[in-house]
């Protein structure tokens, strides 16, 4: 037991006061004699008797009711040490990721958080409360009803350790407040153990809310595709958990038409992929539709394919050409193979990837031009001759940066290492491949280039990239080099025409860094904005000559098929669709331990917080208590004789 006011405990020593009293009487009896004083005798001793058991008894609850008074004046109350003269400051991370759609006992697990955290939190108390995308600073329950009750799913989730490390931040450095960190989630397992930081001046909390029902279909991902009759077709993956499902409907929507609906069967905890035929040179908004009403975000997959845009290459040549003709195709690309006596320089204005392929010498105008072309956004991609002029070598690389080519090496050597992980062999190769047959060169260049794409058995470079300069350090004509033969020839210059102007892919990953370049040549003020039923957003763009390159990362947070607009004219197509992390419904198995402690609901947390915090003060009690020893000491002496 405490005391509010201990100062008043001093005055128990008056207790001695009604003690002495008693103790020593001041009256003083008189004698009386009489001849026959057997009999009063024993009535005297009767009497006395009585009388001193009388006294005890009022002094008893006189002492009582002094002891009493005293006490309710000093307050007493029970509570925790630790919370004694402490304010609570409590900050709750609510998890409104698309996992928390999971149906429990009481209905979806956010609604049902949602609903017990304003039912159990009172009405007087302000916290912090945050989520995936909002941030709620000391707020009481009047302040952001509203805003819970709206609170929409986010595709964006933060990691754990983050939402503690945050949840701190909103947290007071004042040494005099009880501070708790509540962490509100179904705590859906994304790495392999769970960790969370430590500090003992914070009292953690994890709620973890668990679905009723773990089973979830879910369409993984989409991809186009050739069959077997050489027709193009979507692909659709898709997962299911828990059982196995027979005749799972599965439509293809190109905007509100339904072109496709089949049916597929899901092995338990598997995948199958249904295939949808579509039609050659048709701009499609597609979208692939399941049914599924316990988690609703995966039911539906966007896809776009816009009437792709020939890439314009110019080859500027001194050696045989033919290798590029034969991989960059009209059907794909629009290329002007030439010399450098011949070349316009006016075909370099609307191009996207330059091929120097094997100068001997680089004129000044050509190296102006070309710098000109790589500020705009152009890629070249650089093949050297052997033998060739030192001075305009380095004239050229001088303008480009500090990464170059320096003297030739005449010795043989094969190239045997793929950098898989390069975004120029991005979905090239479906596995890695670490013995094919190597291609050689007879003579090659030294270089301090870093960005290896390709390199030799001793590890110096074959094949790298500075800012947008692809740069073989050998030439590959036949007398020099078997790399025309090899089979990586195709797809690296192929993907290095791809890349040089990035389309559109069939649909992007929210929350993830996407870019693309739209053809287009924009005024000196002009910006492009991506629109949908949903979002009306300017990304990040960079604009050249030619084109605009587009970079999205958090913005668009909403799944869906968005146009590209330069004011009111409508350019082209770019779907979105959220990343499928969350319908993979396995969870942590948390414990209590000494760092935290776990419970399975909210309101189970606030009736803790309740019990942990409230003061249950006594004074009352010894109020109730005076009274009730004055009323024995007026019994006592009135009717005890």
């Amino acid at each position: 037991m405490q005391f509010k006011h201990p100062e008043f405990l001093y005055a128990l020593f008056a207790l001695i006061i009604p003690i002495i009293v008693h103790l020593f009487q001041l009256r003083r009896f008189q004698k009386i004699e009489f001849t026959n004083v057997e009999f009063l005798k024993a009535v005297a001793l009767q009497t006395r008797k009585s009388s001193q058991i009388k006294k005890w008894l009022t002094l008893l609850t006189r002492l009582l009711l002094i002891a009493s008074i005293i006490l309710a004046f000093a307050q007493p109350f029970f509570a925790l040490e630790e919370v004694v003269g402490k304010k609570n400051e409590t900050v709750i991370y609510l998890d409104n990721s698309f996992s928390m759609q999971a149906k429990g006992a009481n209905g979806p697990l956010l609604k049902r958080a949602i609903q017990e955290i304003l039912s159990e939190l009172p009405e007087e108390e302000n916290i912090s409360l945050f989520t995936n995308a909002e941030t709620f600073k000391n707020v009481s329950k009047k302040d952001i009803q509203n805003d819970l009750l709206q609170l929409d799913y986010s595709s964006n989730q933060i990691s754990y350790s983050a939402a503690y490390l945050k949840a701190k931040q909103l947290l007071s450095s004042s040494p005099e407040t009880l501070k708790r960190v509540v962490l509100v989630s179904d705590f859906q397992q994304k790495d392999k153990s769970f960790i969370l930081p430590e500090d003992t001046d914070i009292k953690s909390t994890l709620v973890q809310l668990q679905p009723v029902n773990k089973q979830n279909i879910a369409i993984d991902s989409l991809y186009l595709k050739r069959d077997s009759n050489n027709e193009l077709t979507i692909n659709a993956v898709v997962s299911n958990t828990e059982t196995n499902l027979e005749n799972t409907s599965i439509a293809l929507y190109n905007d509100d038409e339904l072109i496709a609906k089949t049916a597929i069967s899901i092995p338990k905890n598997g995948k199958s992929t249904a295939n949808f035929r579509l039609e050659e040179n048709t701009k499609i908004n597609g979208k692939v539709i399941i049914e599924d009403p316990n988690i609703t975000f995966d039911n539906s997959r966007y896809f776009t394919i816009n009437k792709p845009e020939k890439i314009k290459v110019v080859a500027i040549n001194e050696a045989n050409d033919n290798f590029i003709k034969n991989i960059f195709t009209p059907n794909e690309f629009l290329l002007t193979s030439t010399s450098a006596q011949q070349l316009d320089y006016n075909k370099l204005t609307g191009a996207s990837l330059v091929i120097i392929n094997e100068l001997n010498q680089i004129p000044i105008s050509l190296i102006n031009a070309l710098k000109s072309f790589s500020d705009q956004g152009g890629v070249i991609c650089f093949i050297p001759a052997s033998s060739a002029d030192q001075a305009s070598y380095k004239q050229f690389f001088t303008l480009f940066g500090n990464q170059g080519l320096f003297f030739e090496k005449l010795q043989e050597k094969r190239i045997t290492s793929i950098n898989f992980s390069h975004p120029l062999y991005k979905g090239v190769f479906d596995k890695q491949i670490v013995n094919f047959q190597y291609p050689k060169v007879n003579s090659y260049y030294q270089t301090n280039a870093t960005n290896t794409i390709l390199s030799f058995e001793d590890s110096s470079t074959f094949l790298y990239k500075y800012n947008n300069l692809y740069v073989f350090t050998a030439a590959i004509n036949i007398q020099n080099s078997n790399f025309k033969n090899s089979p990586l020839i195709v797809p690296t210059l192929y993907q290095i025409g791809k890349q040089s102007l990035q389309n559109t892919d069939i649909s992007y990953t929210i929350g993830q860094t996407n870019a693309f370049d739209v053809p287009i040549s924009l005024d000196q003020d002009g910006v492009l904005s991506l629109v949908s039923d949903k979002e009306n957003i300017i990304p990040l763009q960079q604009s050249f000559s030619t084109k605009v390159r587009i970079t999205t990362d958090e913005v668009p947070t909403k799944a869906g098929i968005y146009t590209i607009k330069n004011k009111e004219n409508s350019i082209q197509s770019v779907s979105y669709n959220y990343d499928n992390s969350e319908s993979d419904l396995q969870y942590y198995n948390l414990k209590t331990t000494a760092s935290y402690q776990v419970l399975p609901s909210v309101s189970e947390l606030f009736e803790q917080i309740k019990e942990e915090t409230t003061v249950n003060e006594l004074w009352k009690w010894f109020v109730i208590f005076a009274l009730i020893f004055l009323l024995i000491e007026i019994l006592l002496l009135k009717y005890l004789k």
